[in-house]
């Protein structure tokens, strides 16, 4: 049916003669009617007989020319297969398309069968779909194709023309001059227009490549002669709207200026009709910029009959000359109208804007605050701390309390000036009353809180919704206050907050003997290891699993699981399968040694999918092609990035696939999935362009991989062409390529393109601020040029400047960046200072930051301030460990928020920080160990460990199995000690875990009697000495499920050593096939360690050989008599 508004595609206006289009491809396009008489005269005649055995596959489609085919009797076409276009393609592909009289593309197609065509045509636009087709065949295929195209009927109306577009004239959309070939056809203005509004009328069901292709198109069309000949009307000014449609979300700032210069853009921009569309359309960033800027650029134009969606683009210089009145009203709409989340493009512009409003005003009355909104993010820190009243902040606290997205640094400010001035929180209602600007109390404060006030308040909805904002080490003193203040873990859990649920130290989560609210546990979102701590409890205790919360499930431990039964068990996999539950690769480990305890399964669909990644084909009682479809659906993430069994299941696919040589098709690289990823760079450079977009989601890659992939972009045999040819959106769908693009190819791309995408993509592309910069030192030079003196008056770094994520782009050279600096006002840098973690977010290159570092150096000769300290992170590379023994490195706070950015220091600046940290007397406690964590505990020394208290161990998650072994000694007796409470508890093990690697022989041999089902890789990291004083019998009591995978250890260290300590006899009990133990009716000779020779006396070496031959007898003697 057809929409209203939208008329059918028009047919090509007739010519007298075949019309052929002018252009480089002019030989390939020609208009109906053909003559067929005329066209098909000297041409051999193809029989039905041939063209059946073409059919049938007795005869390649090669042994026809196109002008036969175009020349046979229609109903002869009609026994072909859906795959013969592509084999016909295949054979043409190589032959010059200019040589083809384009008439024989007209009678082809208008004497194939509508139904079947489009068959035919959704077979060949599926295997051309990731390889180029060229721009002639392109060009020959469409220019009879369309004619066809235009007989079927209804063809204007969505559900006719989608399948077309969509599944089958695709590929030959990809060149943009194949719309050229329209005015060749006589295509005219009006019947573009409707052309237009038929392919708006599917725009929605299109893939976003369809929509840019057809866009390209479009845009081909209406420029290929000009601005003057782009379709104006003098009786219309709703050309946006006519001939562009919903494919204006894909124009950039270029392409409008290619439709009308600015003052006919302005007019088209302010038409009412384009204005409403406009409004429904998500524009490209720089694109909606500019058409709020032709909307505003009318002098006098009031602000106040701005439609809400362009507030969002306004420029800061459009709001910068309004009164407070006009101003107001523009942040009150400004909050109310655009998203202000942090990540979301845009949002920066907003803060540019409302700072700008900002600076139009002298009065911040609490009732200007508290109009302010969304608007108020705009203040900077200077002037919270300069030009708003203390007395004015508390009286508009409510209303900034509800405002979203405080910086730290400003709600530090708002917050330390209320306390400054006196205000109290004396209860959880003044707390609670702070809102979104918790954030901006610092420990200090918050120690200094009773639980009391701390337990009030995360009962009030008005608190608990704004602590997840909260830095780690602040969510961690507020659950420590709660905790003291109630006596049960149930009742932690129910008054808990869900946004510090997760800051739970694991210790605080053992119930022993205390029955857990299974449903205020489901409320909740838990860490895996949290969860473990309570699962064994859980499991007793619900008798429907399906109740469970993913959340609680991935607290899936062996030993709960072996306590549930058989049956039960089954029922748990299966509810862990449905609720899509996501395990380490230990629990997975265990889940499949129970699973297959008694067979394999023939039901692998009903238990967790990535149990599959532990597999092979021939476990699975699918087909192979099945079996790795849903591996490729399973969490890849279990396996580390080089774990060998990725590489084994990549050679099984394959082998299934049988994929032929190093090329990989669109079919097994849908089948392959994430492991496209593990290919090697011989099956990418095999592969040309096909792997590309699939390439893109892998998110790292090895050296010879990123080496293909360049090799193959550098090509230029791909969809996207050569480099130098890219655009923005060719940068947006390479966007996970874009890391391992190198300095080669960046340097080729055009410096429009890239920072058009800069502009209007790099937000969406999830790329760190490391990869932007990248691309921005592509911008970059390759031979410096001097800059020119002095800082340029459009460079100058204003307020405005510094709140412009896109700020590097402007310093290019980084010399201007050096001599802005240098000219920065006083006003101004406290601008920078005080935003300067925000500011290092920005993707500035490895120049520029030095640049950066060197002003900071000199604006701080004596040591960075804290403020400065917890911003460093871009500049880590910068630093030396020298530098950093000059910090004031004065709380546990400033230490976690430097080992905290991202990156996080290399170790040997973290080393340089925890020294200075505890050179300045402050203590090892809880805040400062989970700043240290995992990752930085094997630096501290023997001294440092042992003056930790015991209890700090229970309140943060450290894993020092990475560590010296003295270092693992001491935190183990550290943990047992500050585990003792929970010995007896089911618990226990969990939180002993990391630290087993230190336990000595005796504390092993209690936990064997503990059903703890100990994981093999845990095992082989114990304490050497104390693993081989082990029995086997001990060993399996340490294993329990896991005991068969020790066979696989057997012959590398430490099992193989411990092995051969023990009677085979022994070994054979086990009943997993673990040899290399002593034999009956042998000794087993353990080698003495004498000192060297260079370092024993002489006397003592000769007594030992003195003494061997009675020690041997020795030791015969008690062989014989046992």
């Amino acid at each position: 049916m057809q929409r209203p508004g939208h008329a059918p595609v028009p047919p090509s206006k007739g010519a007298r003669g075949a019309r052929v289009c002018q252009g480089p491809a002019r030989a390939q396009c020609s208009s109906s009617p053909v003559n067929e008489s005329a066209v098909c005269a000297s041409v051999p005649s193809a029989s039905q007989e041939q063209l059946l055995e073409v059919s049938q596959g007795r005869r390649s489609p090669c042994s026809l020319s196109f002008a036969q085919l175009a020349c046979a009797q229609g109903a002869w076409l009609q026994d072909l297969q859906d795959d013969f276009l592509s084999s016909l393609y295949s054979c043409l592909a190589s032959e010059p398309s200019t040589a083809l009289d384009p008439e024989y593309s007209i009678l082809f197609f208008s004497k194939y069968d509508a139904r079947k065509l489009l068959g035919s045509l959704t077979e060949f636009s599926q295997q051309f779909s990731r390889v180029p087709v060229s721009l002639e065949w392109s060009l020959v295929f469409l220019n009879g194709l369309w004619e066809r195209m235009l007989q079927v009927p209804g063809i204007g109306t969505p559900p006719v023309l989608l399948p077309w577009l969509h599944g089958g004239l695709q590929p030959l959309l990809g060149h943009p001059e194949v719309f050229g070939c329209l005015r060749a056809k006589d295509v005219s203005c009006e019947q573009f227009q409707l052309l237009v509004a038929a392919l708006d009328g599917i725009y929605s069901q299109l893939s976003v490549q369809e929509q840019r292709n057809l866009y390209a198109g479009i845009k081909h069309f209406l420029t290929q002669h000009g601005p003057s000949q782009s379709c104006h009307s003098p009786n219309s000014t709703a050309w946006f709207r006519n001939f562009l449609g919903s494919f204006l979300e894909h124009a950039t700032v270029e392409d409008l200026q290619l439709f009308g210069d600015e003052a006919t853009l302005q007019k088209f921009a302010r038409d009412p009709v384009n204005m409403e569309m406009v409004g429904n359309l998500t524009l490209l960033r720089e694109t909606a910029l500019y058409y709020t800027l032709l909307l505003t650029s009318a002098p006098a134009f009031p602000l106040a009959s701005l439609p809400d969606r362009f507030l969002c683009y306004l420029s800061p210089g459009a709001v910068a000359n309004l009164s407070t009145e006009e101003a107001l009203g523009v942040a009150q709409r400004l909050g109310r109208s655009c998203p202000w989340s942090r990540g979301v493009p845009g949002a920066s512009l907003e803060l540019q804007v409302a700072s700008s409003l900002l600076r139009n005003l002298e009065d911040f009355s609490p009732a200007v605050l508290a109009a302010l909104g969304q608007a108020a993010l705009g203040l900077s820190v200077s002037r919270i701390q300069e030009d708003i009243p203390e007395e004015h902040l508390e009286a508009a606290l409510p209303a900034l309390g509800r405002v979203r997205g405080w910086r730290d640094e400003q709600a530090r400010a708002v917050v330390s000036k209320l306390l400054q001035s006196g205000h109290q929180i004396l209860d959880g209602q003044s707390l609670a009353q702070l809102g979104t600007l918790v954030g901006g109390l610092n420990s200090s404060t918050l120690w200094s809180l009773s639980p009391e006030v701390v337990l009030e308040a995360v009962q009030l909805p008005a608190f608990a919704q704004h602590v997840d904002t909260l830095p780690r080490a602040l969510k961690g003193i507020l659950v420590e206050k709660l905790s003291s203040r109630v006596a049960h873990p149930s009742e932690l859990v129910r008054l808990i907050p869900s946004a510090l649920a997760s800051s739970i130290p694991k210790s605080l989560l053992v119930f022993g003997e205390e029955k857990p609210n299974v449903q205020d546990l489901n409320d909740k979102p838990w860490t895996r290891e949290q969860a473990a701590m309570f699962f064994s409890d859980v499991v007793k205790a619900e008798p429907d699993f399906s109740r469970l919360s993913q959340s609680v499930l991935q607290g899936f431990t062996c030993a709960a699981a072996s306590a549930v039964g058989a049956e039960r068990f089954q029922e748990l996999a299966r509810v862990m399968r449905k609720k899509k539950v996501k395990l380490g690769q230990d629990q997975l480990s265990c889940l499949l040694r129970m699973v297959t305890l008694h067979g394999i399964p023939q039901d692998w669909d009903t238990y967790p999918q990535d149990l599959l990644l532990f597999l092979s084909p021939s476990d699975y009682a699918g087909n192979c092609s099945q079996f790795f479809i849903n591996v490729g659906k399973a969490n890849k993430d279990v396996l580390p990035r080089e774990d060998p069994q990725r590489q084994q299941l990549l050679l099984e696919a394959l082998e299934c696939l049988g994929v032929p040589g190093t090329q990989i098709n669109h079919t097994s690289a849908e089948i392959l999935g994430w492991l496209v990823c593990e290919l090697d760079g011989d099956y990418i450079r095999g592969s040309g362009g096909s792997l590309l977009k699939d390439l893109s989601q892998c998110g790292s890659f090895l050296p010879e991989q990123e080496e293909a992939i360049r090799d193959v972009l550098s090509s230029g045999n791909t969809t996207f062409g050569p480099p130098s040819a890219w655009s923005a959106f060719t940068l947006s769908e390479l966007s996970g390529l874009i890391p391992v693009l190198g300095a080669s190819i960046l340097q080729q791309i055009p410096k429009k393109a890239v920072t058009t995408w800069l502009r209007n993509f790099a937000s969406d592309s999830h790329l760190s601020r490391e990869e932007l910069a990248t691309v921005i030192g592509g911008l970059l030079p390759r031979r410096h040029k001097r800059a020119e003196a002095g800082c340029p008056a459009k460079l100058e770094i204003t307020k405005t400047m510094l709140d412009d994520e896109l700020m590097p782009t402007y310093y290019i050279p980084e010399e201007l960046l050096r001599a802005c600096l240098q000219n920065i006002s006083q006003e101004n840098y406290l601008y920078l200072e005080n935003d300067l973690s925000n500011i290092l977010n920005y993707p500035f290159s490895n120049p520029q930051l030095a640049i950066v570092k060197e002003y900071l150096d000199e604006r701080y000769p004596n040591g960075y301030p804290e403020k400065v300290l917890s911003a460093m992170g871009p500049l880590l590379p910068l630093l030396s460990p020298e530098e950093i023994s000059t910090w004031n490195m004065s709380s546990a706070d400033t230490l976690a928020a430097f080992l905290k950015t991202q990156p996080q220091p290399s170790d040997s600046l973290a080393s340089a920080a925890i020294k200075r940290y505890l050179e300045l007397g402050n203590a090892l406690n809880a805040t400062a160990l989970d700043a240290i964590g995992t990752k930085y505990v094997c630096l501290l020394n023997a001294t440092d460990l042992k003056a930790i208290n015991p209890s700090s161990l229970k309140l943060v998650s450290l894993n020092p199995s990475a560590c010296s072994q003295e270092t693992k000694n001491i935190l183990y007796q550290k943990a047992k000690e500050a585990f003792s409470d929970q010995h007896h508890s089911p618990a226990y093990y969990e939180l002993i875990l990391p630290y087993l690697g230190g336990a000595p022989a005796a504390d092993l041999k209690v936990l064997s009697k503990d059903d703890v089902n100990m994981n093999v890789s845990t095992f082989v990291t114990l304490r050497r000495e104390s693993l081989m004083l082990l029995t086997p019998a001990e060993v399996q009591g340490l294993l329990g499920v896991h005991l068969p995978g020790l066979a696989q250890w057997q012959s590398r260290a430490p099992v193989r050593d411990w092995a051969a300590l023990q009677k085979q006899s022994e070994l054979d009990e086990l009943h997993i096939g673990l040899t290399g133990g002593v034999q009956e009716g042998y000794i087993n000779l353990v080698t003495p360690k004498f000192p060297a020779m260079s370092s024993a006396p002489l006397g003592t070496v000769a007594m030992v050989f003195h003494l061997l031959p009675a020690l041997l007898l020795s030791f015969l003697t008690v062989s014989i008599l046992s």
